[in-house]
């Protein structure tokens, strides 16, 4: 059946090439109307994300695509950065002037989908093709059998590696398909031993709570369950705390003070970005970022495990989401627009990499080549540990977009010594409860 409908779905070879985008900032902020058409059959969409100008430049492109292959459609950008969005969105959706495409992000995707406010995919799979997208991420929009959003592309948690730092310390690059944590805490400190001062092992892991859940895989827990509830164990909690005490005392990560600095100042001023640093915890998504601040080609590991037979514990995240409004006038142009960002490829050459690797497996094939060095080395790991994955991730529940702040408030308690891991595993679940309850 999914070869039928995509034989009549337009041919995307034929294409006019458009000019560069010019004046892409006029769209920015559109006056927000209800998405509507005109009584002469036009139809007008209104899509919002998020992002830095390159992506507006990039999207605004796609737009012009789509609408050159689509006559009759209009596509009105809305853009905003990231705290801006959210506010925005909530306030555009409890006045029923919710933008007909939405990008959206896994902590809030539950939110909006328990309150009705994003159609279900499923209902569009004529117009809308999910049959190449990679199932490790399309389970990652299923919320109690109904798809509130497809994911734009995947990205990977790991270990983003300096192998400069690691020759000049003399130490070898692990096996990451077999290194545990204690290797990991032996790599750690001997590199900050081996290297000058102000130069570590490692970056603090315990700002995210990414790689905690990681780490509770590995131990067959989580950090949410399907139904949002938590997933793990106080003791588990406490061990990753009392493991990252362990790092800080022993000299493989800095002093707390200096870790709460670095974390404040993001990506761009992590120990890895500014040469400091020979392991950092991050998304693969980052890579590219990083090899251009840090200026040396650096590697993504795997997460060590338990043991080397142990589960890798590791998964794919949905970089962002693809959803459609539940009040959209013209869902089913929607849903075709969905298709077009997901599915056309020349949508994929001008988007890459921006919105994750891209979730349309055949799609991340052909771009491939097109991916600058670190998005490209970020590929080919997401590659090698897709074998190694077993399932999506569920939804987070709802109030999860709270958490990235309270693990952060609890770590550095732990660092300066303010809670203990027992304790700050016990006050981080309470927390957490209260905002997803």
């Amino acid at each position: 059946m999914r070869e039928d409908r995509r034989a009549q779905r337009p041919t995307r070879r034929r294409r006019t090439t458009l000019a560069a985008l010019a004046g892409c900032c006029a769209v920015a902020l559109v006056a927000t109307g209800c998405g509507g058409g005109a009584d002469d059959g036009e139809v007008t969409l209104r899509f919002s994300w998020w992002g830095a100008d390159e992506r507006h430049a990039e999207t605004q492109e796609v737009i012009e695509r789509f609408e050159a292959e689509n006559p009759g459609i209009t596509v009105e950008g809305e853009y905003a950065d990231w705290s801006s969005y959210w506010d925005r969105l909530a306030t555009n959706v409890a006045a029923n002037d919710a933008p007909d495409i939405i990008q959206h992000e896994e902590r809030y995707l539950r939110e909006y989908g328990d309150r009705g406010a994003l159609a279900d995919l499923h209902e569009f799979e004529d117009v809308l093709d999910l049959s190449t997208i990679d199932e490790l991420a399309l389970g990652g929009g299923e919320v109690d059998g109904e798809l509130y959003g497809v994911a734009t592309g995947v990205n990977a948690y790991g270990i983003i590696a300096d192998p400069e730092i690691f020759d000049q310390a003399g130490v070898e690059m692990p096996d990451d398909t077999t290194w545990t944590w204690d290797d990991y805490a032996e790599i750690a400190a001997e590199i900050s031993e081996n290297t000058p001062d102000g130069v570590y092992g490692a970056q603090n892991y315990g700002f995210n709570e990414a790689g905690f859940n990681i780490f509770a895989r590995q131990r067959g827990e989580a950090l949410y369950t399907a139904d949002g509830g938590l997933g793990f164990s106080q003791e588990t909690l406490a061990d990753w705390w009392e493991l990252s005490l362990e790092l800080q005392e022993s000299g493989a990560e800095p002093d707390a003070a200096r870790s709460v600095e670095t974390e404040s100042g993001g990506v761009d001023r992590s120990l890895i970005a500014t040469n400091a640093g020979a392991m950092y915890h991050s998304w693969s998504n980052h890579l590219g970022i990083l090899t251009n601040t840090s200026g040396r080609e650096l590697q993504m590991l795997r997460y060590p495990r338990a043991d080397e037979e142990g589960p890798t514990g590791l998964y794919l995240k949905p970089a962002m989401y693809y959803s459609v409004s539940a009040r959209s006038e013209h869902p089913r142009e929607a849903a075709m627009f969905v298709d077009f960002l997901l599915n056309d490829p020349q949508a994929a050459e001008i988007i890459l990499a921006d919105r994750g690797l891209p979730a349309n497996l055949e799609l991340r094939e052909q771009i491939r080549g097109d991916l600058e060095q670190g998005d490209a080395v970020g590929a080919e790991f997401i590659d090698e540990i897709s074998a190694e994955i077993d399932d999506a991730l569920p939804v987070p529940p709802i109030g999860a977009g709270e958490v990235v702040d309270l693990i952060k408030r609890v770590n550095e308690d732990v660092l300066f010594g303010r809670l203990s891991p027992d304790e700050a595993a016990e006050r981080f679940m309470a927390d957490v409860e209260s905002a997803t309850g």
